[in-house]
This record gives structure tokens, C-alpha cells and sequence, in this order.
């Protein structure tokens, strides 16, 4: 399903499970892996802890999802985030494929919202 955004070139779209992985190794490797200003929010959003902020503009290496064990991981400069029991993901990207935030809904209802902040180099 992809969702234009009226007042820009930015398009929301889920992402089928089964496409996840090649979705975020194609990203990684066409702007994060050749764009080294790029950096990242990531908020959790939980009923039970409320939202917490994992990263704060911090730089993202890589973007990879595991079919098997059902996760998708942040790979930053100084840490990892590892989302666990992914259940959807939603993307909004820019005209060229860039993806400007990606939203992950968990099993349990737990939300994850990264904000990736392109930078000019």
C-alpha cells in the first residue's frame, strides 16, 4: 500500500515481511553505505515504559532484517537497536528511494519510529 503525502514528493508505504529483507540491503547499500552524514533518531513507543528515546543523532551504517529470527537491526556508530517480533513496517521515502523514517509495530504493540536525517556531505 503506498500513501502519497500532498504537499511533498515523500510516499508512506508498508512494506510486506517477505520483502523486507532485500527493502532495507538495497537502502543500505545504494545511501547509507555511500552517504556517511546520515544520522538517526529512534523512539520507542510502549504502554507499559512510555516513549523512551533509544538514539539520538547518531550515525546509521546499516539497515538489515533477519527472515529467521524475525528482527530488523539499526547498526550505529556506537551501538545497535534490534527490534524483536516485528509484525509491520511502514516507510516514508523521498522521491529518489531515500527512506526518511521507518515505523515498526512489534507483536506485542510496541511501536519503534526511526527518523533518518539525510545531511549534505
Amino acid at each position: 500500500m503506498t500513501t502519497p503525502n500532498e504537499n511533498t514528493d515523500v510516499q508512506t508505504k508498508k512494506i510486506p515481511n517477505d520483502q523486507l529483507e532485500l527493502y532495507f540491503d538495497r537502502f543500505t547499500k545504494r545511501f547509507l553505505q555511500t552517504e556517511s552524514t546520515n544520522r538517526i533518531d529512534v523512539e520507542v513507543l510502549a504502554p507499559e515504559w512510555g516513549d523512551q528515546f533509544e538514539a539520538e543523532r547518531v550515525r546509521v551504517i546499516g539497515i538489515t532484517y533477519e527472515p529467521k529470527k524475525n528482527t530488523l537491526d539499526f547498526a550505529l556508530e556506537n551501538a545497535d537497536h534490534r527490534v524483536e517480533g516485528v509484525k509491520e513496517v511502514w516507510t516514508a521515502e523521498d522521491a529518489d528511494g531515500f527512506v526518511k523514517s521507518i515505523s515498526v509495530v512489534r507483536a506485542d504493540g510496541t511501536r519503534d519510529i526511526a527518523t533518518i536525517n539525510r545531511r549534505a556531505t
